[in-house]
């Protein structure tokens, strides 16, 4: 029988199978010290059962020193332990975060994003609502907070120009401004002549990526104006008035001599609207899908353009329509007058919402920037005013000009572009929703022809100026918005995330009777309806079923719903009530009394027995 030899000094011992796998390597999370002194392998700490496994496997006749149970170092008494901080997070390598906890958020920073009025208070109502507006103002508050810290995201900032030691940046020409900006900003400034056609309106779309123009004699184009890839030209045959796109560049609308006619982006006819005849001006409102337009025989039309439906048709009874424009924040619709007056209008009624006397003559051009507080207008009297649409209707400042403006268009960052003659003006002001000042003009630039059409185009700082001799594009630095909404208007976005998009417009469109001049009033409850639908139900119920019923014991069981224990009950209610009324007329005795004080004499008189 053959025995196992024993190994020797100089040979190793042979090693077992799950010894022999290699170990493994210590991760940067485990600490070296505490593994040591414990004596365990370089594995995850929690492999508890694998080190019992390697115990129990481990050959009896082998050399490896077996480790003492006691340890060299002089043991210590332990120490309690302590319940570890919540807020000191450890990171993976072990280190504490010296700022626990969510980042601080100043609270100027978060009143910018907050739209709920704290400073009103919350009225008498139920508890169940009055629980529901608490957990709407929290996440309102929690919204807020979150929309501070994300604007650390935003990594465009707005810039102007800003001139050396007393220099005029009005004198700053477009050749200067093209030399000094980059080669992608230097290509946004072109011009097209097209004296054939001329003059031209024109209009950008909402992304900020397409231009659409049309000229006097015929001509309509659309093109990618970053790429300058033309995607459609055709000759209509017959005098365009106005051109706007419809909610996507995929449609235009082009306000023909005779009728209103609707495109696509390949310049194919769609749709011919006879009953919008003679149009000179239009507007989109995005958010209603309406195409409002104005007309020679003084109608204002509202095309519901995603069913093909005409909502209203207005009579402004003011003659000839051909100064129109819209207010973005609340979609009303504002048409300059010759008399001098400017009328404001909504689908929802059949007469103006309001009317300003604006200027002693007729009124050329009407502006809106775009938080709907300040209105721009000038007039045949050469003024131009700046007025305040927050309920006042005041004009906040007024100048005059050598020459009328005949067009005025706001930036998205409240800068004033006015076309006078073959000249256009810009003044700026000192940011969004900011009056511009309208003593030095910010920009001046010239043009080969007079102006017809002024747009900003969104997310970009460029002036679309359709003029006789083409169409000019401008560098204005500082005039849009520099970061963009990816969900709502992305410059960017294929063909897929465009109709995907159109869907979800259509699901969240805005009805046209919410039209209103303060849009914050369709939240609010209208307490005089209310208590009148309140009365006419009680005329016609002939009771109040709103009305407290009176106090009905229940039944109780084991003899103790007797008549008398019944009575008791109600009379015991019933002395509450009375206490409380009692009370009410106690607290408000003092209040009385002091308003009926009269100021008391030093002697009294004889005369003081008559007095009540």
């Amino acid at each position: 029988m053959e025995t196992v030899p024993k190994p020797s000094r100089d040979v190793p011992p042979k090693k077992n199978r799950l010894q022999a796998k290699k170990k493994k390597p210590r991760r940067y999370w485990e600490e070296e010290t505490t593994l040591t002194a414990a004596g365990a392998s370089p594995g995850p700490p929690g492999n508890k059962k694998r080190n019992r496994e390697l115990r129990h496997q481990r050959p009896k006749n082998t050399n490896i020193p077996k480790k003492s149970r006691f340890s060299k170092k002089p043991q210590l008494p332990k120490k309690p332990r302590e319940r570890r901080n919540p807020e000191l997070q450890r990171c993976l390598s072990g280190a504490q975060d010296p700022f626990p906890g969510p980042a601080p958020v100043p609270v100027e920073v978060a009143q910018k994003f907050c739209r709920i009025d704290k400073s009103k208070k919350l009225p008498h109502s139920k508890s169940k609502t009055r629980s529901r507006l608490e957990v709407a103002e929290a996440e309102e508050q929690e919204i807020s907070i979150k929309a501070a810290r994300s604007e650390l995201l935003l990594a465009e900032e707005p810039g102007f120009l800003e001139g050396e030691d007393g220099e005029d940046t009005a004198k700053i020409r477009q050749v200067d401004i093209v030399e000094a900006v980059d080669i992608a900003s230097a290509a946004k400034h072109f011009d097209l002549n097209l004296r054939q056609f001329g003059p031209y309106r024109l209009n950008y779309s909402r992304t900020g990526r397409h231009l659409a123009f049309g000229g006097r004699r015929g001509h309509v184009a659309t093109l990618d104006w970053v790429t300058k890839r033309l995607m459609c030209e055709i000759n209509v045959m017959e005098a365009v008035r106005d051109i706007r796109f419809l909610h996507s560049e995929a449609l235009f609308a082009v306000a023909q001599n005779r009728w209103l006619h609707i495109y696509d982006n390949q310049g194919i006819e769609l749709h011919c609207i006879r009953r919008c005849d003679r149009v000179t001006r239009l507007e989109f409102l995005p958010f209603h899908f309406l195409l409002a337009t104005a007309s020679e025989t003084g109608f204002l039309t509202y095309l519901d353009v995603s069913v093909g439906k005409i909502v209203a048709a207005l009579n402004a009874r003011a003659g000839r329509l051909d100064v129109m424009t819209k207010n973005p924040y609340n979609a009303v619709i504002h048409l300059g007058h010759s008399n001098g007056t400017v009328s404001l209008w909504s689908p929802a009624m059949k007469e103006p919402l309001a009317k300003i006397l604006c200027h002693r003559g007729g009124v050329r051009a009407v502006a809106v920037d775009s938080t709907g507080t300040y209105m721009a207008t000038s007039g045949l009297d050469h003024q131009l005013k700046i007025f305040d649409l927050r309920g006042t209707f005041q004009p906040l400042s007024a100048r005059t000009l050598p020459q009328g403006a005949g067009h005025l268009v706001f930036s998205q960052r409240g800068l004033l572009a006015a076309g006078m003659g073959d000249v256009v003006n810009i003044w700026a002001g000192q940011g969004k929703a900011s009056l511009p000042s309208l003593e030095q003009p910010y920009l001046t630039h010239r043009l080969s022809g007079h102006v017809h059409g002024l747009h900003f185009c969104p997310f970009e700082d460029v002036l679309g100026v359709g003029h006789t001799g083409g169409i000019t594009s401008m560098l204005v630095p500082g005039a849009a918005e520099p970061n963009f909404d990816g969900l709502e208007s992305n410059p960017y976005r294929s063909q897929k995330q465009r109709q995907e998009w159109e869907v979800k417009a259509l699901l969240e469109k805005v009805p046209a009777e919410l039209i209103c001049l303060d849009p914050r009033a369709l939240a609010e409850v209208d307490v005089i309806s209310l208590e009148q639908e309140k009365k006419e139900r009680i005329e016609r119920l002939g009771y109040d079923p709103e009305a407290k019923a009176p106090f009905q014991p229940k039944p109780k069981q084991k003899g103790r719903s007797s008549t008398a224990s019944l009575v008791k009950r109600k009379r015991k209610v019933m002395d509450e009530e009375h206490r409380d009324k009692v009370r009410q007329s106690l607290e408000q005795q003092p209040q009385k009394q002091e308003k009926k004080a009269k100021p008391t004499r030093a002697r009294p008189s004889a005369l003081d027995r008559f007095l009540r």
